[in-house]
């Protein structure tokens, strides 16, 4: 078994509906932390819509609240009714060093840290969620790139993904960082997004990707997207004014929140 021991905050001492998830993880060969968000006024709820979201290098499970403020601005689109109540979940990517990529790598594996860890700690702790919630996963750069590969590679758990200024391949992350990027590819192996799509083509789910029209990864996302053009792979991709940065993220993550929302019954267009 994978997850060894779950603890989780006194919801009596919730601020803005958070809650905080610590789970020892035979993967990680230790702790992994999460931030919970689960939306006001649904305690009597269950199998609401579960979503991911991975965050940058040098972050950690705080960075969208804190950063970005994503729960706040969730809450007032449900409270307009503009989309529907949803579980957001927003783990480490495993701490090591500036960023794990979210990849099996240095005797841990990260990648199943997220799609298989989390999902059980959360089945296991948040009662909102059961095998019944529709599962959607995205994340911002280093993250963007660790969603779109686990979205990817795991269609028959997510029903949709996406990416924001997402690294598109692994030695992209040489432009954030500068750790020895071999620890992440020993074999030399291209871990570029379009060859898991390639290989994966069979089980793949519906996604979206953007970028800002400044950012330092905007010519790498391009590429991408024409590249899924060219071999007629069906995708979303959009380009918006700005650069890597938080407000960028703040503002389009919501894009991705409306775009899980189309595949729930009730905001289905």
């Amino acid at each position: 078994m994978a997850v060894i021991r779950i603890e989780i905050s006194d919801p009596n001492y919730e601020v803005e509906n958070l809650r905080y998830l610590t789970v020892q993880s035979s993967y990680l060969g230790g702790r992994g932390d999460a931030t919970v968000f689960v939306p006001p006024n649904t305690d009597r709820l269950t199998g609401l819509p579960l979503v991911i979201l991975l965050h940058g290098v040098y972050a950690s499970h705080w960075a969208w609240t804190r950063h970005m403020d994503v729960h706040n601005r969730l809450a007032n689109q449900i409270s307009k009714g503009l989309l529907p109540p949803m579980v957001l979940v927003m783990p480490s990517d495993g701490l090591w060093s500036s960023g794990s990529a979210y990849l099996p790598h240095s005797g841990k594996d990260f990648e199943k840290w997220i799609a298989v860890d989390v999902l059980e700690a959360v089945l296991t702790k948040i009662p909102q969620v059961n095998e019944e919630s529709k599962k959607f996963i995205s994340g911002l750069s280093m993250g963007g790139y660790g969603a779109l590969r686990i979205g990817i590679k795991y269609g028959d758990v997510f029903n949709a993904f996406s990416g924001h200024s997402s690294i598109t391949n692994l030695d992209q992350m040489s432009l954030f960082v500068e750790d020895d990027l071999g620890v992440f590819n020993p074999e030399s192996k291209d871990e570029y997004i379009l060859n898991y799509i390639i290989e994966n083509k069979g089980i793949l789910s519906p996604f979206r990707f953007d970028c800002g029209t400044e950012d330092i990864l905007i010519e790498h996302n391009r590429m991408l997207h024409n590249q899924l053009e060219s071999i007629k792979v069906p995708h979303i991709y959009e380009e918006f004014e700005g650069g890597h940065t938080s407000s960028y993220w703040q503002e389009h993550i919501m894009s991705s929140l409306q775009f899980f929302a189309t595949f729930l019954n009730k905001f289905k267009e």
